[in-house]
């Protein structure tokens, strides 16, 4: 290497670079860290900021260097004798490998401009990503046919149908052959983690952290006000998760377009199935399961997994390739059409949250995985809105706008929460399509709102309202 191109590599200790004054055994761990990312040149006998100080056993290690690398780790790296300024120093050129490579039994891995030692889940990552043999891909020998839900592989067939992302034929074919055409089963019959996960009749059987966990907080996080969990194959898991998010933790005001009653959700539905689909496809199943917390100013949607090799959040930002961590299942939500194929996910939330003229989720990796934190701006609104100056006088207005039949139908709401509309409609004595219109006025001012999970649902009312309407007995 002449003096010239030495000089463009000068500050420079980057991904593919690094700068040792003198050779130390130890570094044979950039072998193994180079050859296990993108390839790399380690340099002896420069100091920290590229300059050449050379070194007194330049020869020596010519001899030396490829019988330790061999022995350490299994490759001969290219290593050649360079001199500038009359001062010997050694390039060690390392190739990218396809396979994992460790030195000593240990594995590293460049990233950036450091060396990180894999281990725990993250080696168990890397190792089925260098082997191409991702999770989702693995052969279960026990699973049989019957361990697949055919009503859910129908609900598969027809969003396909919808997109026009598989043929007609489908609507014909075996189970069998839909399965393999997915490559969800081999030759010889035996099904993938991905067919038991997407199609499963019990998905926890086969990956105890499949399912998809839902909580609402108070004040801390000790402080677990009501929760569920999502059992299901993962092809139905976005609408159940959607189904749960509307019924019992998010708020959707309401709002009428000419005779049509319009209840879009407090966060831009679109933009929220996208983030959990991207959890679903994206996360590593063999770490725990996928969670959102419910706070009464903002949620968090966790899942499992760091982002692909030399990404970023600044990466998702812009426009970029889509590298699913598991690619069978993230083929059936892209036939499905619960995803794209093009890494335009984070545009298309952008642009949803935009039109609503919402904040941006803001995207971090922590924990081992990827966080989404989502402002609840309008159920803020609508907070600050119900307790308007607070007191009484402030609800004193709003009970002066309501109907009699309206404050009637409050006071056995409050008295009888856990009841259901068309239970409530009977014991106020009101006709059912009258206390529906009611309580859908009621329910857009915030003074009625319905809380609760699918198995514990109930009424609230607002307590100013609620306190009004006991003095007025």
């Amino acid at each position: 290497m002449g003096k010239k191109c030495f000089n463009e590599l000068k500050n420079m200790e980057t991904q593919n670079i690094e700068y040792k004054v003198k050779w130390k055994d130890e570094y044979l761990h950039y072998i193994s860290g180079f050859a296990n990312a993108d390839g790399g040149t380690l340099f002896i006998g420069l100091d920290d900021n590229g300059n050449i100080v050379g070194i007194d056993n330049a020869k020596l290690l010519l001899v030396n260097l490829p019988n330790k690398a061999v022995q350490a780790t299994g490759i001969v790296p290219e290593i050649n004798l360079l001199t500038a300024n009359e001062k010997e120093y050694v390039a060690i050129h390392i190739m990218r490998s396809e396979q994992p490579v460790s030195c000593n039994g240990k594995y590293y891995l460049r990233s950036g401009s450091t060396l990180q030692e894999l281990n725990g889940a993250a080696l168990t990552e890397f190792l089925m990503r260098k082997t191409k043999n991702a999770w989702d891909k693995q052969i279960e020998p026990e699973a049989t046919l019957d361990d697949i839900d055919p009503e859910a592989v129908e609900y598969f067939i027809r969003a396909a149908l919808r997109k026009n992302r598989i043929g007609q034929g489908a609507l014909n074919d075996s189970l069998e052959k839909v399965l393999h055409n997915l490559d969800l089963m081999n030759k010889q019959g035996q099904l993938t983690n991905a067919a038991l996960l997407l199609f499963g009749k019990n998905i926890r059987h086969w990956c105890r952290m499949a399912t998809f966990r839902i909580g609402r907080f108070g004040a801390s996080r000790a402080d677990l006000i009501m929760q569920d969990e999502i059992d299901c194959p993962l092809i139905k898991m976005p609408d159940k998760i959607i189904g749960v998010l509307r019924s019992g933790y998010l708020v959707s005001p309401i709002h009428y377009e000419g005779l049509q009653r319009i209840e879009p959700m407090e966060i831009p539905e679109d933009a929220l199935r996208e983030m959990i689909c991207n959890a679903i496809v994206h996360r590593d199943y063999t770490g725990t399961f996928t969670q959102m917390r419910i706070w009464a100013d903002h949620n968090e949607l966790w899942n499992q997994g760091t982002l692909p090799p030399d990404y970023t959040i600044d990466t998702l930002m812009q426009d970029h390739e889509s590298y699913p961590r598991n690619t069978l299942i993230a083929d059936a939500f892209f036939r499905a059409g619960f995803i794209e194929a093009w890494g335009r996910g984070f545009e298309k939330i952008r642009e949803a949250f935009k039109d609503e003229q919402l904040q941006m989720p803001t995207f971090e990796q922590v924990r081992g995985g990827v966080l989404a934190t989502i402002k609840r701006e309008k159920f803020i609104a609508m907070q600050q809105q119900k307790d308007g100056a607070s007191g009484v006088s402030g609800a004193s207005n709003v009970v002066s706008q309501l109907t009699e039949r309206q404050l009637h139908i409050i006071k056995f709401i409050a008295e009888n929460p856990l009841l259901s509309v068309k239970k409530l409609a009977q014991v106020a004595q009101v006709p059912y399509r009258t206390f529906q219109r009611d309580l859908a006025a009621l329910q857009k001012q915030g003074i009625v709102v319905r809380e609760g999970n699918t198995s514990a649902k109930k009424w609230i009312v607002s307590d100013n309202v609620s306190d009004i309407q006991t003095d007025s007995k």
